[in-house]
C-alpha cells in the first residue's frame, strides 16, 4: 500500500484489512456544502498512525460503502475528526454509517486551549504540529470526484495527516488541566447531537 491511495465508492479489502489493525484513525469528509440533506458527500479521507492516507470517492446517489462502514463502526478503533459533528452527520445521512467511538480535536481544542479563540484546523495544526496547512482548495468543487485536481487531493490528504499527532498533544493538555474526562463525555454525546441536527432541532437546551 502506497502513502496515498484513491478508491472509488469504497475501501478496498486490502485497505480495510490494514486499517483494522490501527487503534485510532484520522477521518475527514468533503461535501458540496454544509447541509447533508441538500449537499452530497463527495470524498472520505482516512489516515492511520503510519501516515498511510486513502481517499474514497463517493458517487452521486451512492447509499452504502460496506467496507468503510465496517471500519468506521468498529468499536475497537477511535475515529479522530476535527469538528466531528459535521462529518458524523454527513456519513450517517448519506451512507448510513454510525461512527463510534469518536475523538473530536475541535472540542478538545476548545476545552484545552482556552488561552485562544482560534480553534480551526489550520490554527490548531500550526501551533501543535508546527505545520502551515494550505487551505486554498477548501471552498472548491468536490462534486467532480473523478477529476479532482492534484491540489484538491493534497488538501484532502493534509486534512487528516496531522490529526492523530494533534490528538495526542491535546490529550496531554486535557489530562494536565484535568478536563480529559469532560472531553470524553462530550464525545459520547455527539451521536445524540447529530441525531438532533439531522431532525432539524435547534436550541432545545435554551430557555426560550
Amino acid at each position: 500500500m502506497t502513502d496515498f491511495q484513491v478508491c472509488d465508492r469504497d475501501l478496498s479489502d486490502e485497505l480495510l484489512s490494514d486499517y483494522l489493525t490501527a487503534d485510532a484513525l484520522a477521518v475527514d469528509t468533503e461535501t458540496m456544502g454544509l447541509l447533508p440533506w441538500r449537499d452530497r458527500l463527495c470524498l472520505v479521507q482516512i489516515c492511520d498512525p503510519k501516515g498511510r492516507v486513502s481517499a474514497i470517492r463517493v458517487e452521486r446517489g451512492q447509499r452504502e460503502a460496506p467496507n468503510l462502514k465496517a471500519l468506521l463502526e468498529n468499536s475497537q478503533i477511535t475515529k479522530v475528526f476535527h469538528f466531528a459533528r459535521f462529518d458524523l452527520g454527513a456519513l450517517r445521512y448519506h451512507l448510513g454509517i454510525h461512527v463510534d467511538p469518536v475523538f473530536c480535536t475541535k472540542i478538545a481544542s476548545k476545552l484545552a486551549r482556552t488561552y485562544t479563540g482560534k480553534h480551526g484546523l489550520k490554527d490548531m495544526v500550526a501551533e501543535l504540529e508546527g505545520v502551515e496547512l494550505d487551505k486554498s482548495s477548501q471552498s472548491s468543487d468536490w462534486g467532480n470526484a473523478a477529476n479532482l485536481s492534484e491540489s484538491q487531493l493534497n488538501y484532502a490528504a493534509n486534512d487528516v495527516r496531522h490529526l492523530l499527532s494533534a490528538r495526542q498533544k491535546l490529550m496531554g493538555m486535557l489530562e494536565r488541566e484535568e478536563r480529559l474526562d469532560l472531553a470524553l463525555d462530550c464525545f459520547r454525546c455527539l451521536p445524540t447531537i447529530v441525531t438532533l441536527d439531522l431532525m432539524h432541532f435547534k436550541d432545545i437546551f435554551e430557555h426560550h
